[in-house]
């Protein structure tokens, strides 16, 4: 399966992911407790630390934090005008914080590793109703369909550029219809496969 996993053989790699995805819900939780612009710094520096540990190229934390940088710009400026700049800065840190955590977890863990982990750990709701092999697959694509959405982003505005239109304020509608065409023919495929 395509993921976006990066292959290495270093100590975070070899972390079970059950163990990841506990850090990374308990990590996820705490962050939203401290109250300290310090503190914050601090553990930030503690997952880019881990990204050094489990030798990430630089290059490749650079790019997705210059991807999120915009949706970072927008929360932080909202909270600033309405809560003051030490509020902005508090959220800027944990959301980057969050992010960068939850995609060293994508990068150090194989996605079949992932949901068998996550399968194991839904089962015993299965009582409840809770199908464990769904949710898997929920997750398994969800994973899988990050990139492919990139891509698609990526035709459009090569398209655009093609016709010469550099910056245009309907880029989200050509790729919208794209990504709901794509999720047409997988739903048409899983009911093929006989998937409700």
């Amino acid at each position: 399966m395509l993921s976006l996993y990066h292959d290495a053989q270093t100590p975070v790699h070899t972390v079970p992911a059950g163990v990841k995805l506990v850090v990374l819900a308990v990590a996820g939780t705490a962050l939203f407790f401290v109250r300290s612009m310090l503190w914050l710094a601090v553990a930030l520096a503690v997952v880019l630390l881990l990204y050094m540990v489990a030798r990430i190229p630089w290059r490749a934390t650079a790019r997705q934090v210059v991807s999120l940088t915009p949706f970072l710009a927008l929360i932080m400026l909202a909270q600033v005008l309405f809560t003051g700049w030490q509020s902005g800065v508090l959220v800027g840190e944990r959301v980057l914080t969050l992010v960068l955590l939850a995609n060293l977890v994508t990068l150090t863990t194989r996605t079949s590793a992932m949901i068998d982990t996550i399968e194991k750990a839904l089962r015993p709701l299965r009582p409840l109703g809770v199908r464990p092999d769904r949710v898997g697959l929920l997750v398994a694509m969800t994973i899988r369909f990050i990139p492919v959405i990139r891509e698609q982003a990526e035709l459009v505005r090569s398209a655009q550029r093609a016709r010469g239109i550099e910056r245009s304020t309907v880029f989200l509608i050509p790729l919208l219809i794209r990504t709901l065409r794509m999720a047409d023919q997988v739903g048409e495929a899983l009911d093929a496969r006989g998937l409700d």
